[in-house]
């Protein structure tokens, strides 16, 4: 294909002002700022992983505490890569991924269907703070990309003990999923669904 996927977005409440651009066919440049450290490193892993270049660019009212900041962030993030697949000719559609990081393993599964639904699980009884990332905002991340990205997820941990290896396995597998999804297949005439539309 000749054209370029490229997303960009600017989301501007009065909880948070985020800038989000993505190129899916980048080589997995990031430069992400949001003043969550931990999440930083999670969109970087994204990025580098998924080979797609990422610029994120978030102030929130962190005096609070990460929620708003994460999610808002995570819903720029999905309206960007809806952005990015366009019309979606082309592409191979589904990616699926299982992803170690010493004691934790990841599955991620991705259809890049037109419909958002999410599947996530992921051990219990985990360290409730990774920094000053809640880890109870994982799902919320993976709900708020789905939401406005309009994709299905299926990213689930069946084992692991550290719980900044489970949250780091999972946006890892993520990428890899994503990265195998967005590919495209010159096999692939038109739009890869019966209904002619995703």
């Amino acid at each position: 294909m000749n054209y370029s996927r490229v997303g960009r977005v600017e989301r501007t409440t009065k909880e948070s002002n985020v800038l989000v651009e993505l190129d899916i066919d980048g080589s997995g440049k990031v430069d992400v700022s949001t003043g969550v450290g931990f999440f930083d490193h999670m969109l970087s892993q994204l990025g580098k992983h998924g080979l797609m270049d990422l610029t994120v660019k978030t102030e929130g009212d962190l005096h609070i505490d990460s929620h708003h900041t994460v999610e808002d962030t995570a819903l720029a993030l999905g309206e960007a890569l809806r952005q990015a697949l366009g019309s979606k000719e082309g592409i191979r559609r589904f990616g699926h991924a299982w992803v170690p990081l010493d004691e934790a393993l990841a599955q991620a599964t991705v259809d890049l269907s037109g419909r958002p639904y999410v599947i996530h699980s992921e051990p219990e009884r985990m360290a409730p703070m990774i920094g000053s990332y809640d880890t109870t905002l994982t799902r919320h991340v993976i709900e708020s990309i789905v939401a406005k990205a309009q994709i299905c997820i299926h990213l689930q941990v069946p084992y692991g003990r550290n719980a900044h290896h489970i949250v780091e396995a999972q946006f890892k597998a993520l990428a890899q999923a994503m990265r195998d999804a967005c590919a495209f297949d010159p096999r692939v005439v038109g739009v890869p669904s019966t209904k002619g539309i995703l």
